[in-house]
C-alpha cells in the first residue's frame, strides 16, 4: 500500500521538456513581484511577504529590500528562502502557471560590480524604485537558485534543476557590460521595432513598449505594469550576434504584420 502511494506521488511529476523549461524561464524573466518565504529567526516558523523582483543577467532573482523588514532580517540570519512567481488571471487562480524557486539569499555589497549591475537591472524593471533605492536602509540581494518546482496548471507539475532555470552562455558577462547602451539605443531610436517584437513574438497589443533587459536567451519588454519575455531563435554565443538577431526579428515581425 505504501509502495503504491509512493509510485502515485512520483507519477505526478512530469518529465522535464523544452516546453516546461521555456515556461519556467518566462515566469522568471517576466516577474515584477513575488512572494518570498523565509524562516523567522525568533520563532523558527515560516514567514511570507511580497517583494519586488528583477533578474540578474543569468536569470537569478534580484530583490531590493529594507533592513527594517522582517523578511530581510530573516534571510540575513538564515539565507534559505523560496520565491513564488506567477500571476493569476481570470477564473480559478490555481489553473494558472506558477513557479517556486528554492534559493539562498546573498547580500550584494554596495559599490561592487555585482551590486551596480543588479541595481541597474532592477531599476530598469521597476523604475518606481528610484524613489527609495538610495535610502541607506535599502539593500540588494541576489537569490541563488538551487532547484525549482513548476506548476503549469492542473496536472502539469515539474521538478526543475538549477541548470534548467538559469541561462548559461559564454556571452553573458560581455552582454551585461554593453547591455544598458543597447537598451537605451533601442528605446530611443527603435521604438517601432520593440512594438513589433511585443506584437508578433509576445502576442501583445498596444504601442509604447520599452526594452528593459537583454541576455543571451532573449529580451525583456515592459509597457506600464505589463511585462513580456521574448526569446531569441537561438541563444547568443557572443555579443556581436545581438544586432543581427534583433534586425532579423524586426523583419520577421514586420513581414507578419504586413501580411495580416
Amino acid at each position: 500500500m505504501i509502495e503504491a502511494t509512493m509510485e502515485e506521488k512520483h507519477d505526478v511529476i512530469r518529465p522535464t521538456d523544452d516546453e516546461a523549461v521555456r515556461l519556467a524561464k518566462t515566469l522568471l524573466r517576466s516577474a515584477r513581484y513575488g512572494a518570498i518565504a523565509v524562516l523567522d529567526p525568533d520563532s523558527g516558523g515560516p514567514l511570507a511577504s511580497r517583494v519586488g523582483v528583477a533578474t540578474d543577467v543569468d536569470g537569478a532573482p534580484l530583490i531590493l529590500v529594507s533592513m527594517l523588514s522582517a523578511h530581510t532580517r530573516a534571510v540575513i540570519a538564515d539565507p534559505r528562502c523560496s520565491l513564488l512567481l506567477g500571476e493569476p488571471g481570470k477564473g480559478d487562480p490555481l489553473a494558472h502557471p506558477r513557479i517556486t524557486l528554492i534559493c539562498r539569499a546573498g547580500l550584494l555589497e554596495k559599490g561592487s560590480p555585482g551590486h551596480a549591475r543588479a541595481e541597474r537591472r532592477y531599476l530598469n524593471r521597476n523604475p518606481k524604485a528610484k524613489l527609495y533605492v538610495g535610502l541607506g536602509d535599502f539593500h540588494m540581494f541576489r537569490l541563488d537558485i538551487e532547484r525549482a518546482s513548476l506548476n503549469g496548471g492542473f496536472g502539469k507539475a515539474y521538478a526543475l534543476t538549477r541548470d534548467d532555470v538559469l541561462t548559461a552562455s559564454p556571452a553573458l558577462e560581455a552582454l551585461a557590460a554593453s547591455e544598458q547602451g543597447a537598451i537605451d539605443h533601442m528605446n530611443s531610436d527603435h521604438g517601432n521595432a520593440i512594438d513589433l517584437y511585443a506584437a508578433h513574438f509576445a502576442r501583445s497589443q498596444g504601442e509604447g513598449w520599452k526594452m528593459t533587459g537583454i541576455d543571451a536567451e532573449g529580451i525583456d519588454l515592459a509597457s506600464g505594469d505589463e511585462t513580456r519575455r521574448v526569446f531569441f531563435p537561438l541563444p547568443l554565443r557572443e555579443p556581436s550576434e545581438l544586432r543581427p538577431v534583433l534586425v532579423q526579428m524586426a523583419r520577421t515581425a514586420r513581414a507578419s504584420a504586413d501580411n495580416s
